[in-house]
């Protein structure tokens, strides 16, 4: 029988209100709790309030307790305690949407999502970025720049989602993300990081 990968792994997983991609982001964190994690789910306001066309905010709450039988954190108060009580191996933010990057890369702290940010960084442990944006080509382009060459910062692999008629846009592999978290917690980013459409 083939060992649990992150057995004994205590994960945050960041939502950040890229809307379209929940439904595989489910799935993925699922999958990281298949694979032994210990998850804590951790939500921006906008996932935490926002109903829209993907999902109702509540309905994906419920989703998200089933699954990693932990409380939601959804305030920067709640998120805080990751940093000084050492909550948390690792953080993946998932998806991560261009204004969170944006944020992130300039020190911004007014969510919960980057406060836990924030938070776990503090105790230079790994962050995984698995980003979902419409601008990552475009003003994006420096605060991604940024965010790849800062320690303890890792990509989940991405691609250009619609080349044409959205040039400037990119999602992750999603199916990439549980191999870019083993490495990350190792200490490496995956390669390869740009992937072709």
């Amino acid at each position: 029988m083939q060992h649990a990968r992150l057995e004994g792994v205590k994960a945050g997983v960041v939502l950040t209100g890229s809307h379209c991609t929940m439904a595989d982001t489910l799935t993925q964190i699922q999958l990281l709790k298949t694979e032994g994690a210990d998850i804590y789910p951790i939500l921006s306001f906008s996932v935490n309030e926002a109903n829209n066309r993907f999902y109702q905010a509540d309905d994906l709450k419920t989703d998200l307790k089933k699954i990693t039988a932990r409380p939601l954190i959804n305030t920067i108060v709640g998120a805080e305690p990751i940093g000084p009580q050492k909550m948390l191996d690792v953080v993946v933010v998932v998806p991560a949407t261009g204004n969170t990057v944006a944020k992130l890369a300039n020190g911004i702290v007014d969510t919960p999502a980057l406060m836990a940010i924030k938070a776990h960084l503090r105790n230079q442990r790994p962050v995984v970025i698995a980003v979902s944006t419409n601008d990552a080509l475009g003003i994006n382009a420096k605060n991604i720049g940024l965010l790849l060459n800062m320690k303890y910062i890792f990509f989940v692999p991405f691609r250009q989602d619609d080349p044409q008629n959205k040039p400037n846009s990119v999602v992750a592999r999603l199916d990439l993300l549980l191999d870019t978290v083993v490495c990350a917690l190792q200490g490496k980013q995956i390669q390869p990081l740009m992937l072709g459409t």
